[in-house]
C-alpha cells in the first residue's frame, strides 16, 4: 500500500504546468526542425523558423511559448493499492495545482477559463477548473498526464458518426481543409475511432499525449489497421499542400495519431482533435516518495536558427502609412511593422459594435489605424508585455464590415485565414489583413517596446491596448483587392506536390 500526500500531487501538477509552458517536448522540436530544413516554400519556412526561434527563447527565458496558455487537461491512472493522505478531493488537489501554476509570479500564465459559458462568461481568474479524467488500474502508484491545450486548436475539433461502410480517410481529407489554419500547423492530428461519441473524442485527445514516432513507423511498417491509417493519412494530409500556418508547403502535419475502440455494429464514431505548434504535455508518476520533478532539456537540443529577411520584405511605419501605400502591398509579402497599433479581440469587438449600434462614440479613435487580435500574457520583471502572439482571426469576421465601414479602420493583424464574409468586407473597403505567426508569442513580444491600456480595462487580457512596435514581422494575407494567400498558397503547393515539382 502506497500513501500519496495531498501536497505532493498539488506541487507536481503546478510544476508540470510551469514546465510545459516554456519547454516544448523534444520530439516536437526535432520533428519541426526536420520539416523546416526540407520546406521549399519560403513563407512556410520562415513561419517554422519563427516557431523554432520562439521555442528556444522561451526555454531560455522561462516564459510561455504561446500567449494562450491553454485549458488544462489532466488524466490520472490511480493504482488500486494507493491510499491518500489528504483532506481535499483529488479533483480539488489538481485544481489547486493549476491555480498555483497560473498565479506563479515568476512566470504568470494567462487565465483563459470562463465560468457560465453561455451566459456571463466570467473569467475564473486562475485558469481553473481543469478537465480531469480518471482510470482506476492495478498497482500502487499514481501516473499523471498533464496537458495545456490552446483554444485555437481545440476549436478545430471535428466529429462525425459515419456509416460502417464509410471511409475514415475520405472523411479526414474532407475535414482537414475545412479546419483552416487556426490550429497553427504544422502540428499533430489526433484521431479517435469507435466506441461511442464521447469515447471517440477521448481517444483522439489521449492520442496527442503519445510521442512523435511516424518515421519509426514508416521504417518498421504497420502492424494493425490503426497504424496503417496513420501512415496513409500522414502522406495524404501533407499532400494537401496546406503547409505551415496555412501558407502552402510540404508539411502540414508532423505526425498523425490513431486510437480505436470496439463499437456498435450500426456505428463508426470518428473524431479529429489537432494539436498546434504550442504542443504542451508531460507526465509524471507519484510513488509515495514525494513530489515529482520534471527534468529540463538541454538548450543544445534546440537547433540554431537565424531568420533571413527575403527580397520581398519591406518596412512599414504605422504612424505614417497611407491608404495608397496599403494598396501596393502584395499577397505573401513580408512586412516589418514599426510604430503604434491598437489591440482588440472578441470581447472588445463586441463592446465596440454594441456602442456603434446605439449611436455612441468609441473610447478610442480607429481611423487609419491597425488593430491586432491579441490577448497578451501579463508582464513579469522588466517586460513591457508578456508573450503576445495572435489569436484566430475568423472569430472577428462577423464584426469586420462594421469595424471597417463605421470606424475608418485601415487594417487588421491576426492568426490564420479570414472567411468569405471578412474578405468581402476587406475588398469592399480597400483594407488589408496581415498574418502574424501563431506559436511565436514570445518572439513577437520582443518587438513590442511600449504597451498601455486605452479602453475597456475591465476586460483584463481582452482590453484594448496601444502597442508601440519595432520590426514586428507579418505577412500580407489578404490584400486590398481581396486576394488571400490562405486560398492561393495551398492550391499552388498541392499542384506542385501532385506534379512532382518539389
Amino acid at each position: 500500500m502506497t500513501t500519496i500526500c495531498q501536497g505532493d500531487l498539488i506541487e507536481s501538477v503546478a510544476g508540470a504546468l510551469q514546465f510545459i509552458s516554456y519547454y516544448h517536448p523534444q520530439d516536437f522540436i526535432q520533428a519541426l526542425d526536420k520539416a523546416y530544413r526540407k520546406e521549399a516554400n519560403p513563407a512556410a519556412r520562415d513561419a517554422m523558423a519563427q516557431i523554432l526561434i520562439n521555442s528556444r527563447m522561451c526555454a531560455e527565458g522561462h516564459r510561455p511559448i504561446c500567449q494562450d496558455t491553454g485549458i488544462v487537461t489532466v488524466k490520472l491512472k490511480v493504482g488500486m493499492h494507493v491510499r491518500w493522505e489528504a483532506d481535499m478531493s483529488v479533483e480539488d488537489m489538481v485544481n489547486e495545482g493549476v491555480r498555483r501554476a497560473y498565479l506563479n509570479t515568476g512566470n504568470l500564465l494567462r487565465a483563459s477559463i470562463l465560468a457560465d459559458p453561455d451566459g456571463e462568461r466570467r473569467n475564473t481568474g486562475d485558469n481553473t477548473p481543469a478537465v480531469i479524467h480518471y482510470d482506476i488500474v492495478p498497482g500502487d502508484t499514481v501516473e499523471v498526464y498533464v496537458a495545456a491545450k490552446g483554444g485555437g486548436s481545440e476549436a478545430k475539433t471535428k466529429f462525425a458518426m459515419l456509416n460502417p461502410s464509410d471511409s475514415v480517410i475520405d472523411w479526414v481529407l474532407k475535414m482537414v481543409p475545412q479546419m483552416g489554419a487556426g490550429w497553427c500547423p504544422p502540428g499533430i492530428l489526433g484521431i479517435g475511432i469507435g466506441g461511442t461519441a464521447e469515447k471517440a473524442m477521448l481517444l483522439a485527445k489521449e492520442s496527442l499525449l503519445d510521442p512523435i514516432d511516424i518515421q519509426d513507423l514508416q521504417e518498421r511498417g504497420a502492424a494493425n489497421r490503426a497504424e496503417a491509417l496513420r501512415l496513409e493519412l500522414y502522406d495524404a494530409v501533407n499532400k494537401l499542400g496546406i503547409g505551415a500556418q496555412g501558407l502552402g508547403g510540404l508539411t502540414t502535419v508532423l505526425d498523425v495519431k490513431v486510437k480505436d475502440y470496439p463499437t456498435h455494429a450500426a456505428n463508426k464514431a470518428v473524431a479529429i482533435i489537432p494539436n498546434c505548434a504550442a504542443t504542451r504535455h508531460t507526465h509524471f508518476t507519484l510513488n509515495g516518495n514525494g513530489p515529482a520533478h520534471q527534468t529540463p532539456p538541454k538548450l543544445a537540443d534546440w537547433p540554431e536558427i537565424i531568420r533571413e529577411a527575403g527580397g520581398n520584405t519591406r518596412r512599414v511605419n504605422l504612424d505614417l502609412v497611407t491608404a495608397e501605400e496599403v494598396r501596393t502591398w502584395q499577397p505573401g509579402e513580408t512586412l516589418l511593422l514599426n510604430g503604434k497599433m491598437l489591440t482588440g479581440r472578441d470581447a472588445a469587438h463586441k463592446k465596440m459594435v454594441d456602442i456603434l449600434a446605439k449611436g455612441g462614440k468609441l473610447p478610442v479613435d480607429l481611423a487609419g489605424r491597425f488593430i491586432y487580435y491579441v490577448g497578451p500574457v501579463d508582464p513579469v520583471r522588466d517586460e513591457v508585455v508578456g508573450p503576445a502572439g495572435p489569436t484566430t482571426a475568423t472569430r472577428m469576421d462577423k464584426f469586420t464590415r462594421t469595424m471597417l465601414e463605421e470606424t475608418g479602420l485601415q487594417g487588421m493583424i491576426g492568426k490564420a485565414e479570414r472567411g468569405p464574409m471578412a474578405i468581402e468586407a476587406i475588398r469592399d473597403n480597400r483594407a488589408v489583413y496581415l498574418m502574424a505567426v501563431g506559436g511565436a508569442a514570445y518572439l513577437v513580444a520582443q518587438a513590442i517596446k511600449a504597451a498601455r491600456v486605452v479602453a475597456f480595462p475591465e476586460l483584463g487580457m481582452e482590453a484594448i491596448y496601444e502597442f508601440e512596435v519595432e520590426e514586428m514581422p507579418v505577412t500580407v494575407a489578404v490584400d486590398s483587392r481581396g486576394e488571400s494567400v490562405h486560398t492561393t498558397g495551398p492550391l499552388i503547393w498541392k499542384a506542385k506536390i501532385e506534379g512532382g515539382l518539389v
